[in-house]
This record gives structure tokens, sequence and C-alpha cells, in this order.
């Protein structure tokens, strides 16, 4: 199972994740993650102590991690599937099967939750705006204008009078059949 589980993690980092998001860092991470948990709980697993005691031990480890630098959703995402997969692996009771089904859910269940095919029409931005934009609806015709897509969603982090600024989270759309642009073509 050990074997397996490293199997699994490296689908999931170099398989899914880094060819999908370039993080270099986070590739690190998810590895070290998941081969500790999978350390602790090999060893625990063969102990006296608890494995309610080690599981703890780590969701108060994964809690401070993730609370130290910024992480994106996905990248939540990709590592609490590295840390479950850690678990899973010296896990050897109950069926054969069971192991190896279950990491395979959590590597089917990130391949296609975080396809680059998925939604590809969605997007989320945070734009800085040159002008001190109150009215809710005059937010919204600036933005579609300056996205060129439908937005479902303006939120205002910032309203800056004085400077005069509007600092917005949009979470938008492309009309059905059209994509985000790309950097194709574009001279540089």
């Amino acid at each position: 199972m050990f074997a397996l589980d490293l199997v699994a993690v490296s689908v999931l980092v170099f398989g899914l994740y880094f060819p999908r998001h370039r993080r270099r860092d986070l590739v690190v991470a998810y590895l070290g993650v998941n081969v500790g948990v999978l350390a602790v709980a090999g060893s625990l697993s063969s102990s006296t102590v608890g494995a309610g005691l080690g599981l703890g031990l780590f969701g108060v480890l994964s809690i401070i991690r993730l609370r130290s630098t910024e992480l994106d959703q996905h990248e939540v995402a990709y590592y609490f599937s590295a840390l479950a997969l850690g678990i899973l692996g010296p896990l050897s009771g109950g069926e054969q099967w069971l192991v190896p089904a279950l990491m395979g859910l959590i590597l089917t269940v990130m391949y296609l939750g975080d396809h680059p095919r998925l939604f590809r029409s969605y997007g989320r931005q945070v734009l800085v705006l040159d002008s001190a934009v109150t009215d809710p609806l005059t937010l919204t015709v600036q933005l579609e204008c300056i996205l060129g897509a439908r937005v479902h969603k303006a939120t205002v982090e910032r309203l800056d009078l004085v400077n005069e600024t509007t600092v917005v989270e949009v979470r938008y759309s492309y009309a059905q059949g059209r994509k985000a642009p790309t950097l194709a073509g574009v001279n540089r």
C-alpha cells in the first residue's frame, strides 16, 4: 500500500497539478505532506497510540501550514488530496480493493474537478479601476465593457474616493461557445 500511495501522489502532483498550474513550490509541499503523513500514519497503525491522535496532529499542522501563505482554492484541494492519499496508504484493514479504489476516487475527482475544460468560459479577477464607482449598476456595465463578458457578481473590495480608484472582485463568463481570450497572436 505504501508503494501504491507513492504512485497515486506522483500522479496527483506530476500528472495533474504541475502540468496545469506550474507552481514548483507546491510540488514540494504536496510530496512532503503526503510522505510525512504516510510515515506517521504507518507508524501509528502499528503502535498503541491511537490513529485519532495522529490525524488530529496533522489537522492542526495543515491548518497552520495553510494559514502561513495565501493559497487558491484548487491548491487547498490538492493539499488535502495529498493528505488523504498519505493517510490511506498505510491502512490495511478491510477489503484489499478498498484502499486502491479510494485512492483512485480521489485522483478521478481531482482530474475531473480541476479539468481545464470544465467551466472554461467562466473567470474571476480582481481589478483596480481608475475611477471611484459607487453605483452597482454603473460598475457592472463598466466591468462588462472592460472584460467583454457577462458579469455575474462584482464585489467592491475597496473604494477610494480621494484617489479615485475602485478595487473590485469580478466573477464573469464569456458568451456560449466563446472561450477566454489567449495571448496567441499578440505582438511581443
